[in-house]
């Protein structure tokens, strides 16, 4: 990769970036012609995604810079609607380079298989009766889906979980048998929910209970990725505020975030901001992923923040964050939809782990930039700028017009779509 004709990238027009992407041999003279319907997803393929399909709706695909990841450099591809999103990861991980970039680590790739239970007159017979049967279990389960085990996975181990009735919602005891089965390369879902749902009957037969479901579980918390940073204050000076004084804003930023479940859910949505955009671009599931994460963030009892920013011993600021990433790399609308096969090739085909590191190291520097806007400028400052072209665009201006309305809008006391309408009025009166 030739980074030299990237820079300035945000600057280029649309065609000067497929160009830049060329000369940098990060795409094909070939891929470059007709870009965009190469990467578009057909209707052939889109009809047997989803049921009644009519059309498709698309997102803006951007690349986000500057990523130095186990010392290995990124372009990322962030599938988003939303401005400021793609330059504050980019912003984020240009600093965070200089200092060595993100290190991460992540936890051996194992999802969770739930079968619940009830009827059952003895909890604790019934647990006995399951952990003398593990082996029987876990060869069952594996019976059910003999591919991935022959490819070197599939179900490793059984926990029990007790759970008591609950008056208040007038919920049934239920007995419920975790599955820990390992996926390899794709997420799992289907070969998760083969295996569970075979075993029902088996462990029906060991509690002399009715199990009511065998599905996965989106709490991937034996499937984590941790990532952390290091950034001297010497690259932390904004404005009139030094490298001390916005290490410690944001370390306090972090710490309100912690306490505090009204700012924690608008900080981790900051994070989901940059998590969501490259799970969506590479084909996985946005919804399991949130999920997740957010039930990940209130295991302490309450909500809190994902992140942590913290002061080291030298003087630097220091992040790190964990969250449950049970995203594959291969399996579902990876291997068919066009612009996910892109995303992977972009990425120089990561494993399922290296996927986890990339979308993680984002979150985490996307929270950093938005951190740092915050206790310092404000987020609204580079936020409106970016905002203003959408304003443009909506008040109908077209070509040369929109950077013209957007320039005219952020000179203005209100910066909405009633300016926006009123500035290309102007405009086409002169």
């Amino acid at each position: 990769m030739k980074k030299e004709y990237l820079n300035k990238f945000y600057q280029k027009t649309h065609a000067e970036r497929i160009e830049a992407l060329v000369s940098a041999e990060i795409i094909s003279q070939e891929d470059a012609v007709d870009f965009k319907r190469k990467l578009a997803l057909p209707d052939e393929i889109a009809n047997h995604m989803i049921e009644n399909q009519i059309t498709t709706y698309e997102l803006p695909l951007g690349l986000a810079l500057n990523f130095l990841i186990d010392q290995k450099e990124f372009i990322v591809p962030m599938a988003t609607e939303e401005p400021s999103v793609i330059a504050a990861a980019s912003s984020a991980a240009k600093i965070i380079n200089q200092s060595g970039g993100f290190e991460t680590t992540i936890q051996e790739r194992t999802m969770i298989g739930q079968i619940a239970l009830t009827n059952i007159s003895n909890m604790n017979q019934a647990e006995q009766n399951i952990l003398q049967h593990v082996d029987q279990i876990i060869e069952k389960a594996n019976q059910a889906h003999p591919s991935i085990v022959k490819r070197g996975g599939g179900a490793r181990s059984v926990i029990t979980r007790q759970i008591e009735a609950d008056e208040q919602y007038d919920s049934p005891s239920f007995f419920v048998i975790h599955i820990h089965i390992q996926t390899l390369e794709a997420m799992g879902a289907n070969i998760i929910n083969t295996m569970v749902e075979a075993i029902k009957p088996y462990l029906e037969s060991l509690t002399g209970g009715t199990a009511i479901m065998g599905i996965l579980s989106n709490y991937a918390t034996e499937c984590l990725a941790t990532v952390t940073c290091r950034i001297p204050v010497s690259l932390l000076q904004k404005g009139n505020f030094s490298g001390e004084e916005v290490r410690d804003r944001i370390i306090e930023a972090c710490q309100f975030a912690i306490v505090d479940p009204y700012r924690a859910v608008t900080h981790n949505k900051g994070i989901m901001n940059g998590i969501d955009a490259v799970v969506l671009a590479s084909g996985n599931d946005t919804r399991a992923i949130e999920a997740g994460v957010h039930a990940y963030a209130t295991r302490s009892g309450q909500y809190r923040s994902l992140s942590s920013w913290t002061k080291a011993e030298n003087g630097d600021l220091v992040g790190m964050m964990t969250l449950p990433l049970p995203v594959g790399a291969v399996g579902g609308s990876i291997n068919i939809h066009p612009t996910a096969q892109f995303t992977k090739q972009l990425l120089g085909n990561p494993t399922a782990k290296e996927l986890e590191s990339i979308i993680v190291s984002v979150g985490l520097g996307q929270n950093f930039s938005a951190l740092k806007a915050l206790v310092t400028e404000g987020i609204q400052k580079g936020h409106m700028g970016l905002h203003a072209k959408s304003l443009a665009i909506s008040a109908g201006a077209k070509g040369e017009q929109i950077e013209v309305v957007t320039q005219e809008l952020k000179q203005r006391k209100n910066m909405n779509l009633v300016t926006a309408k009123d500035i290309l009025k102007q405009l086409n009166n002169k």
